[in-house]
């Protein structure tokens, strides 16, 4: 479990998942002779085989007034098209718990966009039904990435997206059942949810697509969601995502998020990103081109 205190807000990860390779169909350019060429990801983010290590976790924003939490990993008991994403028995909520967070004190969940491994633990499996997991929150939704969902479930369009099969059955088991109870909020991409938190549009992976921007006593974060997948975009903004919806769009996105956030004193938190998954973006060292994650390890 890591933890980041941002001015007077703190924010928890919970982990589902950690992993090492099996990430080729997310990044094919990051190939192993490639990703050994980056010699700040090890041992971090990559192994010394040029594997790169990834994470699916949820996190934890905690300020004065709010207990919130950000993306909601894969869940247990789901039907995945990826067999290891498939039926999972994972002690996701008893880490939650061991965290000091019951699922009731939730009072937020913050959706970053509606891919399979964000929004799993909306629901839980009880009796045969999908109900609510965080029963006291409200659920934000961007609308623009809802209604494209929605749409796309709807007419069974296939947009060309490798994310389009990936996505098969998330609207039914984990995010309509939120939506019928009530507890859904579609909100507009550059929502304020409190005074410390509010969304930061970051389109390309999904039409929708936000990160999460924190503020508080001068201090600041942004938590990614899949704008970024793993750290090694950072150095090659231009490896888009499989699962992008606009690879062109993610790819200006990235570009943007550097010119904006780099060498200034914010805290980037990766979505996916392995232990440590937080740190600050920093030009090369060497004044080569490009970027790197300064974890401060």
């Amino acid at each position: 479990m890591n933890q980041w205190q941002v001015g007077n807000v703190k924010i928890t990860r919970v982990i589902e998942m950690e992993i090492a390779g099996g990430t080729k169909f997310i990044l094919p350019q990051a190939t192993r002779d490639k990703v050994r060429e980056i010699n700040w990801l090890a041992p971090h983010f990559a192994d010394k085989e040029g594997n790169l290590i990834m994470s699916i976790h949820a996190l934890v924003v905690e300020t004065p007034t709010r207990k919130m939490i950000v993306d909601t990993c894969i869940g247990n008991d789901k039907q995945r098209s990826i067999p290891n994403w498939t039926n999972l028995k994972l002690p996701f909520l008893e880490d939650l718990n061991k965290a000091g967070y019951q699922t009731d004190e939730i009072d937020t969940v913050m959706c970053t966009h509606l891919h399979v491994d964000h929004v799993g633990w909306n629901t839980m499996l009880v009796d045969g039904k999908w109900i609510p997991t965080f029963p006291n929150a409200r659920y934000l939704m961007g609308r623009k990435e809802y209604e494209y969902w929605d749409k796309a479930e709807s007419d069974k369009v296939d947009s060309g997206s490798a994310a389009d099969d990936l996505n098969l059955g998330v609207m039914g088991d984990s995010v309509r059942p939120v939506f019928d109870a009530g507890l859904v909020d579609l909100v507009g991409m550059d929502h304020r949810v409190c005074d410390e938190v509010f969304l930061e549009p970051t389109t390309g992976h999904t039409p929708g697509h936000v990160s999460i921007h924190i503020q508080s006593e001068g201090e600041e974060a942004l938590i990614t969601g899949d704008c970024i997948h793993h750290p090694c975009q950072i150095e090659h903004l231009d490896w888009a995502s499989s699962a992008d919806f606009d690879q062109a769009a993610s790819t200006t996105t990235r570009v943007e998020l550097m010119e904006k956030y780099v060498n200034k004193d914010i805290l980037i938190i990766g979505t996916h990103f392995a232990t440590p998954t937080a740190g600050h973006l920093k030009t090369k060292d060497d004044g080569g081109e490009g970027y790197w994650l300064d974890t401060g390890l």
